[in-house]
């Protein structure tokens, strides 16, 4: 079946299987890598991705059901000039990474969970970031990352 999506404000149209994972579709048909396929049963966020703005597991979605919308994976998060966001150099300054597999969903998670608690404490942010494993790090310094990406977001 051919499908249609705008995958970082590109319009990408492919031809894929009916049973074909969002995740793989991004990964293989679109070639952008930095979307991880962690475990395939949702249980890690490896994967997770915003559609239509929203923060998604994309191994739970099949790619035909996002024919249409608008797709923004961590390739998408930064500028055309290369400047990071905000949430991005948040993790860089504060070494909210270790091995970095985790990282590219935990940041899209993060973004997310900011636009709808822009001023989160420590125990919200715990609380909004649960469905993202991350199997390195202790979660510290990505809790220390994602309020001092909410402390810049707020002053900018």
């Amino acid at each position: 079946m051919e499908i249609t999506m705008t995958v970082n404000g590109t319009t990408v149209t492919r031809d894929v299987e009916p049973r074909t994972l969002l995740v793989h579709f991004i990964r293989d048909h679109v070639g952008l890598t930095g979307t991880n396929v962690g475990c395939d049963t949702s249980s890690c966020g490896a994967c997770t991705i915003h559609i239509n703005g929203e923060s998604v597991k994309s191994c739970t979605v099949l790619a035909a059901q996002a024919d249409g919308a608008d797709v923004t994976t961590i390739e998408g998060l930064a500028s055309a000039d290369g400047q990071l966001h905000p949430m991005q150099q948040a993790f860089h300054e504060n070494h909210g990474l270790q091995c970095g597999y985790c990282t590219p969903g935990m940041v899209m998670a993060a973004t997310s969970f900011l636009r709808e608690h822009p001023h989160p404490t420590e125990d919200e942010v715990r609380h909004g970031l649960e469905g993202n494993l991350c199997r390195c790090t202790g979660y510290h310094n990505i809790v220390k990352s994602v309020l001092a990406a909410a402390n810049s977001m707020v002053e900018a």
